[in-house]
């Protein structure tokens, strides 16, 4: 039998060898960037253009054409088509064959011109709803607007408020519900240990992507990291309540022993639940488009990091405190373990 408690320091050697370099890593980035991950213009702010081709440009087209002009912080993201009252309006001129939204830093109106012309040569005619006559150089085809770094902020600090409440929340509600077992804030303090053992993983590795290829942090990273955090505690959940079922079933049993049962027997659930969406996420990764690859990766880093960090962390960590381990904290335990090892001796 796999004795999951009894390596607990190993474990959390391989969690502290992953952590540190990410650490460092966020503490360079601050240095060199001014955040602990590079920000993209959602966060930094820049412009924002809309732009309707009559042909169909692929994505990966516009990102050479704006490598060539000299671009290199950049987002692109296919919209929805033109819709039907608009083909109505164009009065029998054809819809859009692609449509994108590009969001640029800081270049500049002489420079942002410049680019239009650019996009147009180079990839083809712009389609506007209005007709030739009507507008000749179908300027409408391309719209621009500025946007600004305190919607970043914003969502930002919405984000952290976010994941301070939740972590609020779960303590409270496995207090709660573990409360016929001992120790029941144990429970919930060792799934939120857990829960941020996955962000600083996360983050750090980010930092780390940043530093080497370039990453930058967008809106959607945002959305990764709550993801984390929604499946880092739910995986946590599922084995302290196995160990909660097994505690008064198992009495003769030391609590190294049950701990060890209760994750033997969920284990195989959470894996199973983890690999269909950690399978998916490859798939996502490998034949999906550019501009949600970085989102995926993100994504799969965390939920790999949960995946291990509820079984092999969490539950070695809620050993460690029933040990007496844990500086400053259950000081009875400490004490019973000098009286054995004095007895021995």
């Amino acid at each position: 039998m796999f004795q999951f408690a009894q390596r607990r320091k190993f474990f959390f050697l391989f969690s502290a060898a992953v952590i540190i370099p990410g650490i460092i890593a966020m503490i360079y980035s601050t240095i060199e960037y001014g955040s602990p991950v590079r920000l993209s213009i959602d966060f930094t702010g820049g412009t924002l253009m809309e732009v309707s081709f009559v042909n169909n440009i692929g994505e990966q087209e516009i990102r050479n054409t704006l490598t060539d002009f000299g671009l290199d912080d950049y987002v692109v993201q296919r919209l929805d088509p033109i819709s039907t009252d608009e083909i109505d309006a164009a009065e029998g001129i054809e819809p859009a064959g692609s449509r994108w939204q590009i969001r640029l830093e800081d270049i500049g109106e002489n420079r942002l011109s410049n680019l239009k012309v650019f996009l147009q040569q180079e990839l083809g005619e712009f389609w506007s709803p209005k007709s030739i006559e009507e507008d000749p150089n179908r300027e409408d085809a391309i719209t621009s607007s500025s946007v600004s770094a305190t919607v970043g902020k914003e969502v930002t600090r919405a984000a952290v408020l976010a994941t301070l409440a939740v972590a609020v929340i779960v303590l409270s509600f496995i207090v709660w519900a573990f409360r016929r077992v001992p120790h029941a804030f144990r429970y919930g303090a060792c799934a939120i240990a857990a829960m941020f053992h996955d962000i600083f993983i996360t983050m750090g590795i980010m930092s780390i992507l940043g530093i080497f290829f370039d990453w930058e942090a967008d809106a959607l990273f945002l959305t990764a990291i709550l993801t984390v955090v929604g499946f880092s505690v739910q995986d946590s959940i599922v084995v302290f309540d196995r160990i909660r079922e097994n505690i008064p079933k198992y009495r003769g049993e030391t609590y190294d022993i049950v701990v060890n049962r209760s994750v033997l027997e969920t284990i195989h659930r959470s894996l199973a639940t983890q690999l269909n969406a950690i399978f998916i996420m490859i798939a996502i990764l490998l034949f999906g488009g550019e501009t949600i690859r970085q989102f995926i990766g993100i994504l799969l880093i965390g939920l790999m990091s949960g995946t291990y960090s509820s079984i092999f962390n969490a539950v070695p960590l809620l050993v460690s405190w029933e040990k007496g381990e844990i500086p400053f904290v259950n000081r009875e335990a400490k004490r019973k373990r000098k009286e054995e090892m004095a007895a021995i001796s």
